[in-house]
């Protein structure tokens, strides 16, 4: 697998240093009132632009925070490295570790919990998680189509660490990773006693 991770773009570095101010305004009005009350105003009048630079690169403040959540997910995958790797369970576990402190990240920042806001998180982590899954799994055995299968585990990851990340008193991620590494190995159809 490439080192450069699915779906990633060049882009002007101006036009991303201008997406990388509207998103850190938007996430510290977050942190203030709750998701469905931040208008685009709120937002330019934070990142001190104008409403239509704001609309120059977003029709709408669902679409900032896709593009953002989808980009700093992206990072957490190749800082880690899990976008150049072959699946392996260790590599599984960092992945498990990786999107509970994602979410957790997220959970922390905003004011109250607002269900679209974790609809938006979701979307995003669970599609890219699918997709190296799918590369991991192929690479394992390329003759089986195994989108269902990424598919499952992907979802089962996201749900499990979101139920994590939920718990008043939630054991550390690496903890709760090795917790949950046999459920996923026996839904990847793979031994949880066996590193591939």
């Amino acid at each position: 697998m490439s080192s450069t991770p699915v779906g990633a773009e060049r882009i002007d570095p101006r036009i991303r240093r201008t997406r990388s101010l509207l998103y850190a305004a938007f996430m510290s009005i977050l942190s203030e009132q709750a998701f469905h009350s931040i208008s685009v105003q709120d937002i330019t009048e934070r990142a001190g632009v104008n409403r239509s630079t704001f609309y120059l690169h977003f029709p709408d403040k669902y679409a900032l925070v896709e593009y953002s959540l989808e980009e700093q997910f992206r990072q957490e995958i190749a800082k880690r490295m899990l976008n150049a790797c072959q699946f392996s369970l260790k590599n599984l576990r960092l992945l498990v570790i990786t999107v509970c402190e994602f979410i957790a990240h997220f959970i922390s920042q905003c004011a109250q919990t607002d269900p679209r806001f974790e609809s938006l998180v979701e979307a995003q982590v669970r599609r890219q998680m699918q997709s190296l899954l799918q590369v991991w799994l192929e690479q394992l055995n390329p003759d089986r189509d195994q989108s269902m299968t990424a598919t499952a585990a992907s979802w089962a990851i996201y749900g499990l660490a979101l139920e994590w990340s939920h718990q008043k008193k939630c054991p550390q991620a690496e903890t709760f990773s090795d917790q949950v590494l046999p459920i996923l190995a026996g839904i990847l159809g793979i031994s949880p006693a066996v590193s591939v």
